[in-house]
């Protein structure tokens, strides 16, 4: 596998599209784990509650978000490292569907 190296700053806030060029949401968060003298990138996080974990501000914003009202929180997706298609880190596509991404957890505390 070729190694490739992008920088992460640049990639927070840009639109993830899916097949169809249609956004599935910002890229908020990028978990990554240390490998040695390298860092890899395992998942990126994308939504309403990964802005909120880029914060580390989970309890008090969820609660905030709840006593506006909003019960149902879409919280977002976890795309794994080989979901996403960073040939043009512009423009990040999914590389499968989204029903195939894993729903970021809105009930933290």
């Amino acid at each position: 596998m070729a190694t490739r190296e992008i920088h992460l700053e640049l990639l927070l806030g840009k639109q993830v599209l899916d097949s169809t060029g249609k956004s599935v949401g910002r890229i908020e968060e990028v978990r990554a784990q240390e490998r040695g003298e390298e860092w890899v990138i395992e998942e990126y996080l994308i939504g309403t509650t990964a802005v909120l974990e880029r914060l580390s501000a989970w309890t008090i914003g969820l609660r905030i978000l709840h006593l506006f009202g909003a019960h149902k929180i879409h919280g977002g997706y976890t795309i794994s490292w080989e979901q996403l298609d960073l040939t043009d880190p512009e423009k990040p596509r999914l590389l499968c569907s989204l029903d195939d991404l894993k729903a970021l957890d809105t009930s933290k505390k």
